[in-house]
């Protein structure tokens, strides 16, 4: 109870210091001169209405699927809260500027969405979400109206939307090559957008977090981010992450373990986040271990590592991206 209350009390905190460090940067161009009206942005806006919005379905359908019994945990079939453990409430409100939701539409038409977060980066341009939410637009597959809304909420697109660049998306080959479970240390990805329907790139509109790798497992305070689909706000939660070792022998590996109530289908891809110098840093991604998390109330990243750095690399340099093997 002394630790959960130091850490509520430090997250309180924090996010009060931070309040004056989170707005957008200002807007920069090549050359001094304005930017000019990008026309995919323009009509992909068109496309994406309130409606359209709120209909779509979580791209991650399995994502805090499961909702039974608390003693049902201790099977690795069904991962989720211990007997006993404290679960940290989370709370809808109208977002940061930083975090946002992908929309994109299936090959059946159906509007699907998963979480992001504004990555620095030199070309200003980068969301990083979940390795399953991005998989199937590497290449020169279809985009299919995919595209980023930093902090959406109640229909609001308030920065307007960012295209994903045609060759734009960046998932590790082993994640293809070995899948989402077998591959579930690999389950990050990165998307290079293009500037929204004013011209404006991305990070020059919102800011950007830092990307931190090579951190270890335990992190506190952090505060994670969502968008459960259908939902008119995303969620925030403040807790702290812990180190899971995988006892499913279908999802091997190690991973960053966090109990936040209420994070649903949709909400993979969303950030979990630390303060920084200037900001906020990202150590991890709803993702991972069960692309997630079964329950609602406990979630997990794959650890950000040298596969992650070296991700980063390819989607900053744009190298060729990866795809699944013929």
């Amino acid at each position: 109870m002394v630790r959960r209350t130091r850490i509520i009390r430090y997250a309180a905190a924090c996010a009060a210091a931070l309040l004056i460090s989170t707005g957008p940067a200002p807007a920069a161009s090549a050359g001094g001169a304005p930017p000019r009206p990008n026309r995919v942005a323009v009509q992909l806006n068109a496309y994406w209405t309130p409606a359209r919005m709120a209909a779509a379905r979580p791209g991650d359908t399995r994502k805090g699927a499961e909702a039974g019994p608390i003693a049902h945990a201790v099977s690795p079939a069904v991962d989720g809260p211990q007997p006993g453990e404290y679960i940290p409430p989370s709370r809808s409100f109208d977002g940061m500027p930083q975090a946002g939701t992908f929309f994109w539409t299936d090959a059946t038409g159906t509007g699907r969405t998963c979480s992001g977060s504004v990555v620095r980066g030199p070309g200003h341009a980068l969301v990083l979400s979940a390795g399953h939410c991005l998989k199937g637009y590497s290449g020169t597959s279809p985009k299919r109206h995919l595209g980023f809304v930093p902090q959406y909420h109640d229909g609001l697109k308030p920065f307007g939307i960012f295209p994903v660049r045609t060759n734009g998306v960046y998932v590790s080959q082993q994640y293809y090559d070995l899948g989402e479970h077998a591959g579930a240390e690999y389950d990050f990805a990165f998307a290079v957008t293009e500037p929204n329907q004013d011209g404006t790139l991305l990070q020059d509109a919102v800011g950007g977090v830092q990307l931190l790798t090579g951190t270890g497992y335990y992190h506190a305070p952090v505060r994670m981010i969502g968008y459960p689909a259908g939902a008119q706000k995303p969620l925030e939660c403040w807790s702290w992450t812990t180190k899971w070792a995988s006892d499913d022998p279908a999802d091997p590996g190690t991973f960053p373990r966090i109990a936040c109530d209420a994070f649903v289908g949709g909400t993979s891809g969303g950030p979990m986040l630390v303060p920084w110098s200037g900001g906020w840093a990202v150590i991890g991604v709803i993702g991972g271990y069960h692309t997630g998390g079964n329950t609602p109330q406990v979630s997990y990243s794959a650890y950000f590592g040298a596969a992650t750095q070296a991700l980063y690399r390819a989607a900053i340099t744009s190298a060729p991206p990866a795809g699944p093997t013929p």
